[in-house]
């Protein structure tokens, strides 16, 4: 991507191919895992356990249930909104709202290591 305009920008993140979506849900790590790695963000996945900066559920903190590169939004356990019938369903938060507290290091190449 080469344009400064705001409108291509905004085009080529609604049109982004999904391998590359991916790096666009990156978010915050805490302080502890900044200094261990590093780096300041990480795209978030499925087993990180972060922490909610922003909204209702500020403070709450949860692993990570499903992460929905369309949207570009994520679930977190324990983050929940009740509809109106009384269901509870997760409430889909964006990942710059939180911070990562805990890494899911299963895969090897994650942190270039």
């Amino acid at each position: 991507m080469t344009s400064t305009q705001p409108r291509k920008q905004r085009k080529y993140r609604y049109q982004a191919p999904l391998h590359l979506r991916h790096k666009f849900l990156g978010a915050l790590l805490s302080e502890a895992l900044k200094e261990k790695h590093k780096i300041k963000t990480i795209p978030v996945r499925m087993g990180d356990t972060v922490k909610l900066l922003r909204g209702d559920h500020r403070g709450t903190e949860g692993k990570v249930a499903s992460v929905d590169l369309v949207n570009m939004t994520i679930t977190v356990d324990g983050v929940t909104v009740t509809k109106s019938d009384g269901t509870e369903v997760p409430r889909p938060v964006h990942p710059s709202n939180v911070m990562i507290t805990k890494l899911e290091i299963k895969d090897k190449r994650r942190l270039g290591d």
